[in-house]
């Protein structure tokens, strides 16, 4: 028997009239818990970092050019900084692909030491080696089952959306200009809406194939993304996300029966389409351009026969000209093989071409499952825009989701990160 006693004066139960004062607790977050959202913060400080500012783009925030750059360019200091204080002690795991990386980023550091605009050409090589080095941080986390760096990148990647979403809404005038959604809030052009859009709708179809996300959320997604892509009139992005999301769902055919559902009823939607809207296809590509603009891929190939028309030393053919913001003569160079071979030469197109391989056969001989279709849709996406966008030899989006693709080969998963 257990015996309570009441101090005189005092009643084991409660007075009417009177409350008992209860004293709030202090919710305790796991350990693991806050090394989660720390890691999570530093992938989207890195998503943050390969948002341009193009202070010359519409857009309806009164942020001035400096400040925008500066803000993007921050968050790879910040994503670094964070990336230390989760990886304590510090602990990294070996990765072919990291070294690839790195010496990548060495070489392209040894070729601005003699670009025409040094400045500028060590800024992009260093940024790209503050880059890989704040991935190669985070490889302790690139085995987790939970998948947790890719649903934070859909995440962010929905963000980004969203905010082009309620441009489009604010100032439908300002986001469609010349006939082309970008977005407004954060100053973004329509080719990279159109990649933002595309990359979050490949990632959604996958996941919800692989029986990883819920159809409702996946069908909002959809819904969303698909409109957003079509008015940014991207043939490359449209294009790139039908290839990888085939590819996926053919690494996936065998195993799930939704998937082969998913492509019984995508053939007759594409049949039904191509005998109905055959003609409103054929216009929304051809977007307003005659035959001979679109055989010269927009001004691309005028560009690119300059480029390799360019005067250039044994030196420069195999190291290239340093690092460049992609451009020749003012003009965008718009192809990821060609800037890479005029900033890094030879050489760095052939690290390039390394890294595509090693994540392509690393994927295709994984065993089946969620983490190979991921890898596959992302690196056939990252192929088939290399040839009229630029990005894997640089700092970017393409690379951060190459390299996205090359955690999810990463040998056998596991639960968490370090501890």
């Amino acid at each position: 028997m257990t015996l309570s006693v009441t101090p005189p004066g005092t009643s084991s139960g409660p007075r009417s009239g009177h409350r008992l004062a209860v004293r709030p607790t202090r919710r305790v977050v796991a350990p693991e818990v806050r090394r989660r959202r720390r890691v999570q913060l530093t992938w989207a400080l890195m998503v943050l970092n390969v948002m341009t500012f193009f202070p010359g783009a519409p857009h309806l925030l009164p942020i001035p050019g400096s400040v925008g750059k500066l803000i993007a360019q921050g968050a790879l200091v910040g994503a670094l900084v964070m990336a230390l204080s989760v990886n304590r002690p510090l602990r990294v795991r070996p990765s072919v692909y990291v070294v690839i990386l790195m010496t990548l980023a060495v070489e392209a550091l040894l070729s601005s030491l003699h670009a025409e605009f040094l400045l500028g050409a060590l800024f992009r090589a260093c940024r790209l080696f503050g880059f890989a080095l704040v991935l190669w941080l985070l490889t302790p986390w690139w085995t987790r089952r939970d998948l947790l760096l890719v649903r934070t990148h859909l995440l962010m990647l929905w963000g980004i959306v969203a905010s082009v979403v309620v441009g489009l809404a604010v100032a439908p005038g300002l986001a469609m200009t010349e006939d082309r959604l970008g977005g407004t809030l954060w100053p973004i052009p329509p080719t990279q809406v159109g990649h933002y859009s595309a990359v979050a709708i490949g990632l959604t179809i996958v996941l919800w194939m692989s029986g990883l996300l819920r159809r409702s959320v996946a069908l909002v997604s959809v819904l969303v993304c698909v409109p957003v892509l079509l008015l940014t009139h991207t043939r490359t992005a449209l294009v790139a996300v039908l290839a990888g999301v085939t590819l996926a769902g053919i690494s996936l055919f065998t195993a799930r029966s939704r998937v082969r559902k998913a492509f019984a009823i995508g053939l007759v939607v594409f049949t039904l389409g191509d005998l109905t809207l055959g003609s409103v296809v054929t216009t929304w590509l051809a977007r307003g351009q005659d035959t001979a603009e679109l055989g010269a891929l927009t001004g691309r190939k005028a560009v690119w026969e300059a480029i390799l028309a360019q005067p250039r030393s044994a030196m420069e053919v195999l190291f290239g000209f340093g690092l460049s913001n992609k451009s020749f003569n003012g003009l965008p160079i718009d192809s990821n093989w060609l800037g890479t071979y005029y900033d890094v030469g030879l050489v760095g197109c052939a690290l390039t071409v390394m890294l595509v391989l090693f994540v392509l056969v690393a994927a295709w001989f994984r065993p089946q499952g969620p983490h190979r279709a991921l890898a596959l849709f992302l690196v056939a996406y990252c192929v088939v825009a290399s040839f009229t966008e630029s990005g894997l030899s640089e700092a970017s989006p393409y690379l951060l989701e190459l390299t996205l693709a090359a955690s999810l080969v990463y040998s056998t998963p596991t639960r968490e990160g370090p501890r």
